[in-house]
């Protein structure tokens, strides 16, 4: 026996509906609190001047000799001799080494917005790379540590990048209060210069200290 199964089909057209999917480029944004620009890098403010061999400035104390020109002169002795003075009792000549600064930077003023972050450093860097790549001054860099108040003495500052004093006392005083770790080390008043050994730690490093 045969089962006739009759089946209905629908022959109607059928039509594609396109249902609603996630979009893939769009997604929730936040919303927008405004906008901001990045701040420039504060900058130290160091005023320099450029000094000439002729200007003859001369140097006392203990400076390397790539600093200054040592000259020889005769200084004339005071002595008051004239037409009646026995020959016997004229002095002599007197010869005495000067030593004369080359051409060289000297920093006159340097002062941070902020302490302790790097920007007197960086100031400082700055100009011993333009020094060693200036022909004349052949990275030569003086400063004069002379402060106003106690507070300001810039002493400390430029010892721990280099530079050291003409005197001998000075430098083995700094000496002593950075190794004793002494908080508030005395104002010391002179000149300071950078020694080219240091120069090129202070390139290569940044800070000694």
């Amino acid at each position: 026996m045969i089962n006739n199964i009759s089946t209905t089909m629908d022959v109607r057209p059928q039509m594609a509906v396109a249902k609603p999917t996630p979009s893939v480029s769009s997604f929730s944004m936040p919303p927008i609190l405004g906008f901001k620009s990045i701040p420039l890098k504060e900058k130290a403010q160091i005023r320099v001047k450029k000094i000439k061999r002729g200007d003859n400035i001369i140097i006392p104390g203990e400076i390397e000799d790539d600093y200054v020109d040592i000259v020889e002169e005769k200084i004339s002795p005071d002595s008051g001799a004239n037409f009646f003075t026995a020959p016997e009792f004229v002095q002599p000549e007197i010869k005495r080494k000067i030593k004369y600064l080359k051409n060289c930077y000297i920093i006159d003023y340097i002062q941070s917005p902020k302490q302790r972050c790097g920007l007197g450093t960086e100031a400082v860097k700055n100009l011993a790379e333009k020094a060693m790549f200036d022909s004349k001054a052949e990275g030569r860099i003086v400063t004069f540590s002379a402060p106003i108040v106690k507070e300001s003495s810039p002493a400390l500052f430029f010892y721990k990048l280099g530079f050291r004093f003409t005197s001998p006392e000075a430098n083995q005083y700094m000496e002593e209060c950075i190794l004793k770790k002494i908080p508030d080390i005395p104002a010391q008043v002179g000149m300071m210069y950078l020694p080219k050994s240091r120069l090129h730690k202070l390139l290569r490093y940044g800070e000694l200290f």
